[in-house]
């Protein structure tokens, strides 16, 4: 017999408050920014009505850049999620296993080495400029993350996917990744420097129809994947070896587990950038709000994660007057005090 999960209707209420919030998030961040848009005009411009200008800023940038953060920030938080469950680590998060430093590395190497900077295009801007392919610095940021993380798993099968071992080679292999991107900055030029330090910024606003459909797939994959494994997970928080005797192939589901995770967040960092905290602090909201159950944990993550990157990216072209803000550092920025509060409040400064 299928168990299902059970919620208080408190924990029902709160869930569709969340629910509700999240199309309001979409409809806010849609209808806002420093273009000086009317409400009408915005709206008529989603339906290809009005001026080419508007139209093109409303179906060109504002939808494209809404649906990256749903998305994104969705995979985001439940990547750390399951990476927080397989490894045992309340700290876990997406950039645990180095893939974000090494898809910074990967993005650094296009930029400066092979569309432009010590190479072909000296200090000439227009010949930088001509020389760039934002999606071909995607795919080369996306690869060595992959590759990374192919590494690191493979040093963990050495020693049967142990909890440590994978987070310490993580950490070794981010640190190496983040010397190379160093080296291959000390020889770039002014102009691709500058351009490789603007692509790390977390900045939705190069997300493109294309993008959000790699995204889409990435995160809808994995999560469904997630959800059929979440009755695993449950086992596992019990520890290694009562998931054992209840028939739970514990290395097989980190290694699916953890890659599909890394994965994803390799996909969100190679055309996003770096996003921090979203992979932190809203898997522990949505424990500390619904419980363990992965069953709830899951969907409620991805829920949160979606609403906290859209208000964030929604607060950081309000506050930027003309120029949006980078998202990773609003994420950070609003994430790192709510966490410390969280972490020393009730039940978790007690822990």
């Amino acid at each position: 017999m299928i168990m299902r999960p059970t919620l208080s209707k408190k924990k029902l209420i709160l869930l569709i408050l969340l629910a509700v919030l999240l199309p309001a998030g979409m409809i806010l961040a849609l209808f806002s920014g420093p273009s000086g848009l009317s409400l009408p005009d915005a709206f008529r411009a989603l339906f290809g009505v009005g001026s080419k200008t508007a139209v093109r800023i409303v179906q060109n940038t504002r939808v494209p850049r809404l649906l990256s953060a749903v998305i994104a920030g969705a995979g985001l938080s439940v990547s750390g999620l399951i990476m927080q469950t397989c490894l045992g680590n309340d700290m876990a998060s997406p950039s645990t296993l180095g893939v974000s430093n090494a898809a910074v590395f990967g993005a650094n190497l296009s930029i400066i080495a092979f569309a432009g900077g010590f190479l072909s295009t000296g200090h000439n801007v227009q010949n930088y400029m001509s020389g760039v392919n934002p999606f071909a610095t995607s795919v080369i940021a996306l690869i060595f993350a992959v590759l990374s993380v192919l590494v690191i798993l493979g040093l963990g099968r050495l020693k049967a996917f142990h909890p440590g071992v994978i987070v310490l080679s993580g950490v070794a292999l981010g640190a190496m990744w983040t010397a190379a991107t160093t080296v291959l900055q000390f020889y770039a030029t002014d102009v691709g420097l500058s351009a490789a330090v603007i692509w790390s910024f977390g900045d939705l606003g190069r997300a493109t129809y294309r993008t959000d459909l790699i995204l889409l797939a990435a995160v809808t994959v994995s999560a469904v994947i997630f959800l059929l494994l979440a009755r695993k997970y449950n086992a596992l928080l019990s520890g290694e070896t009562t998931a054992v005797s209840l028939g739970v192939r514990v290395v097989r589901l980190r290694f699916v587990s953890l890659f599909l995770a890394s994965l994803v967040t390799a996909v969100s960092v190679s055309f996003l950038g770096m996003i921090g905290f979203v992979g932190i602090i809203c898997p522990h909201v949505a424990k500390k709000l619904f419980g363990q159950d992965h069953r709830i944990s899951i969907p409620v993550s991805m829920l949160l994660g979606s609403l906290l990157l859209l208000f964030a990216d929604t607060f950081s072209r309000t506050l930027g007057q003309g120029a949006a803000l980078p998202v990773g550092a609003i994420t950070s920025l609003l994430g790192a005090p709510f966490f410390l509060f969280l972490l020393f409040s009730g039940k978790g400064a007690r822990r």
